[in-house]
């Protein structure tokens, strides 16, 4: 037999400060609850509220690690263009020797671009499980 859920039906008014409400509100911003409601209730009822801190330490890194994965497509994107103009304009003796050094000069760089991204997004990772929880 399936348990009956009980409908909130109680109301309880509660007053604060501008300051406290905005305690609150900024509490309530950086937990994992969808509205004050929630919030509110299990700071009453003494349940446990997981607030995320962010360590701000690593913004700079992360940001540069984004900045690195742009370039690094935008290599890609380039050497990608290059073959395809190469390539449509085939049957010239430059062209063949354009296409190989480039055909050459991607095999031995989409590995390295390959793990230089992985390697980034290894440590974007390792930084997003750095958030802490904590006690509200």
């Amino acid at each position: 037999m399936g348990k009956t859920q009980e409908n909130r039906s109680r109301w309880l008014k509660v007053r604060l400060k501008p300051s406290e409400y905005m305690e609150m509100e900024s509490r309530f911003a950086k937990s994992s609850f969808q509205s004050l409601s929630e919030f509110g209730r299990a700071m009453l009822l003494g349940k446990p509220v997981t607030v995320l801190n962010r360590d701000r330490s690593m913004d700079d890194v992360l940001e540069e690690l984004t900045q690195l994965r742009r370039e690094l497509n935008s290599i890609g994107n380039n050497l990608n263009q290059a073959m395809r103009s190469i390539n449509s304009a085939h049957g010239n003796a430059d062209t063949r020797l354009w296409m190989g050094l480039i055909t050459l000069t991607r095999t031995k760089l989409e590995p390295a671009i390959t793990q230089i991204k992985e390697r980034m997004n290894q440590y974007a990772e390792l930084w997003l499980q750095r958030l802490k929880p904590e006690r509200a």
